[in-house]
């Protein structure tokens, strides 16, 4: 281990340099990206809203377009757009996070109990809350499932964290073991509360689990929004403790990092963001893991730059993802889960091919 440390510090180092100019250069690139990403969004749509329309309105000339179109700006376009950009930065940011965390290239949120928690609290929402929170949801109306979703993931982080710190220490293999022990025993309990659904009730569930942006609403966006700046704010402080923790957790105290307070920072602002993007748009897949894995094979592992160009990154493609997936089959709405993964699997596939299966997680 500490030869193959000794030999990646030696190699990258030569080349740190180069790599901070790929580095702002492909960060420079992923920023364009994504404005042609939201004007994207924002322009195209069953019903044409064009790019001089979207700059009258920005001008305050919205008097000049049709009413119709003011509207659909006001109400779908605009919304759909915020929450697209705030749910795509911060699974993208989350599963880099949680990569660098766990040293490993496959980990995502779910490792840490948001998915499986959100999934359970959402299923018990749309099967007994008709039986059993009738009272509830009549006080709580459309928020009823968004926030018991976020509570089944905060919950079932909170409880994972406990079960794996023991005297102030928290073991990242505990974390990993026990997470796959909660998310099996959620998972049960959702195939269970899925076997007793109606049809009502099941293509709830199937249309929630493969996510969508369709609900986007000013309200929603500013319930979330905290809970994603909280992850987007933490990058600055765990940038340069996630670059040491590839070295073990050992080393990267000795370098002066407390390991610890890195843990449960990295490990709670990853809880909000993902509980309260599961709780609005549902579970999406493979942007947590497809968007760093990539920028990590192209700018190198230092998380220096790989956290900013994740948050680029991902907001630029559940944008264009959601884009396809209300245009592809109009009026009718394919769930994005679908074009996420359509398009991230064999992008992500070939690069891995390409370069023999490099994780990429090499010490900076």
């Amino acid at each position: 281990m500490a030869l193959f440390a000794r030999t990646a510090r030696a190699r990258t180092s030569s080349s740190d340099g180069d790599r901070t100019g790929l580095g702002i250069a492909v960060t420079v690139f992923l920023a364009v990206l994504l404005v042609i990403a939201c004007l994207t969004s924002i322009t195209v749509g069953p019903t044409g809203v064009g790019v001089a329309d979207l700059i009258a309105y920005l001008t305050g000339r919205a008097g000049e377009m049709e009413a119709q179109n003011v509207v659909i700006l006001e109400a779908v376009r605009l919304p759909r757009t915020a929450l697209g950009l705030l749910v795509g930065a911060a699974l993208a940011v989350s599963g880099a996070m949680m990569q660098g965390l766990f040293r490993n290239p496959l980990a995502d949120p779910g490792i840490v109990g948001v998915t499986s928690g959100a999934a359970l609290a959402a299923v018990c929402a749309i099967v007994l809350g008709p039986m059993v929170f009738v009272p509830v949801m009549q006080v709580m109306g459309d928020s009823f499932l968004p926030v018991a979703a976020f509570l089944g993931g905060l919950g079932n982080t909170i409880l994972l964290y406990k079960i794996a710190t023991r005297n102030g220490q928290t073991s990242t293999t505990a974390l990993i073991l026990s997470g796959i022990a909660i998310a099996a025993m959620a998972g049960a309990a959702t195939g269970l509360l899925i076997f007793i659904a109606d049809d009502r009730a099941l293509r709830d569930i199937t249309f929630w689990s493969l996510g969508s942006l369709s609900g986007a609403t000013t309200a929603k966006i500013l319930a979330i929004l905290p809970f994603i700046l909280l992850v987007l704010v933490t990058i600055p402080f765990v940038a340069r403790g996630l670059d040491a923790l590839v070295l073990g957790d050992a080393a990267a105290f000795h370098m002066g990092v407390p390991v610890q307070r890195l843990k449960r920072l990295s490990i709670l602002a990853v809880a909000a963001a993902c509980g309260a993007t599961v709780a609005v748009a549902g579970s999406i897949g493979f942007v947590g893991i497809v968007v760093p894995h990539l920028l990590r094979l192209v700018i190198g592992p230092s998380h220096r730059f790989l956290l900013p160009a994740s948050a680029l990154g991902g907001a630029s493609l559940l944008l264009f993802a959601d884009t396809i997936a209300r245009t592809i089959a109009a009026p009718a709405e394919l769930p994005i889960g679908i074009i996420t993964a359509i398009l991230g699997a064999p992008v992500f596939l070939m690069l891995l091919l390409s370069r023999n299966g490099r994780s990429g997680m090499e010490p900076t």
